[in-house]
């Protein structure tokens, strides 16, 4: 009989898993790595039939962090609201720049980029690669706080609907 270890996360918590984005544990299972057995957490991600293992012992080592909560929000509005990120203004460098900020799934400087952009984008039409990041980073954002509930949820939501959606002033 194989005896779990006691996990961080637990069945049924929702957890971001860059750059596979939001999905929810749904037990742990005890696999063989050469001729040890290891423990990992099974994640199901919604709306694909993709499945992931990630090590019991190291989750952080996979970059998998928990969801965001209705709790984190309102610093995430004020993130997207007042966000600053020292952000090249040289393209091939902000782009290196945005591409690790993408990947790396980190809500808050997401949040951050997007107001940046959504403020550029509002003064001049974004470049094509800048508005690539921008809709990508919208389209995270959005996946993650799906199902949450309150106020300030829907307030980050119509944030974002309107960042994408809202013409651009070109002069």
């Amino acid at each position: 009989m194989i005896v779990l270890k006691q996990t961080a996360f637990q069945t049924g918590d929702r957890v971001v898993l860059p750059p596979y984005g939001i999905g929810m544990i749904c037990g742990t299972c005890a696999r063989p790595l050469g001729s040890e057995m290891h423990t990992y957490y099974q994640i199901e991600f919604q709306h694909t039939s993709s499945r992931a293992y990630v090590p019991v012992e190291s989750p952080s080592l996979t970059g998998m962090r928990p969801a965001l909560t209705p709790p984190d929000l309102p610093r995430l509005l004020d993130a997207l609201q007042n966000g600053e990120l020292d952000l090249p203004r040289q393209w091939s460098v902000r782009y290196q720049r945005v591409t690790v900020i993408l990947a790396s799934g980190e809500p808050y400087e997401l949040a951050a980029m997007i107001g940046q952009f959504h403020r550029w984008n509002v003064k001049r039409a974004l470049p094509d690669l800048d508005r690539q990041a921008f809709r990508k980073a919208i389209k995270l954002l959005i996946q993650e706080i799906e199902g949450l509930q309150g106020k300030t949820a829907e307030t980050v939501h119509l944030f974002l609907e309107r960042a994408l959606i809202e013409p651009r002033n070109v002069n």
